[in-house]
């Protein structure tokens, strides 16, 4: 049986706007079996109990050393860059604006 895994690191999320939390990488399993709902409670789940394992790491390379060592095959997502825009409140009201008023 081989183990795959995915090495990311994560993004933030949408309720906040700094980077908290985003430096590490991660290792998350890909799951070995399909998730079936619970015939009592509806409920999904499995019994695959690698999809509920998430290692961190400080780098990318100790991730990779890491499933290297441990003979699991992996992808790796390089993170997207982020694009920052300086924009400014006064650029709202600025005379000869391009874009409509909108309230």
């Amino acid at each position: 049986m081989t183990n795959r895994a995915r090495i990311y690191q994560q993004p933030k999320t949408a309720m906040q706007s700094g980077m908290a939390g985003t430096a590490e990488w991660v290792l998350d399993f890909e799951p070995a079996e399909a998730r079936r709902a619970d015939p009592l409670m509806g409920w999904s789940g499995s019994a695959d109990t690698q999809t509920q394992v998430r290692l961190r790491f400080d780098s990318r390379d100790e991730a990779v050393a890491y499933a290297d060592r441990c003979g699991l095959t992996y992808d790796v997502e390089l993170p997207r860059t982020r694009r920052v825009r300086p924009k400014a409140y006064a650029d709202n009201f600025r005379f000869g604006r391009q874009e409509n008023w909108t309230h």
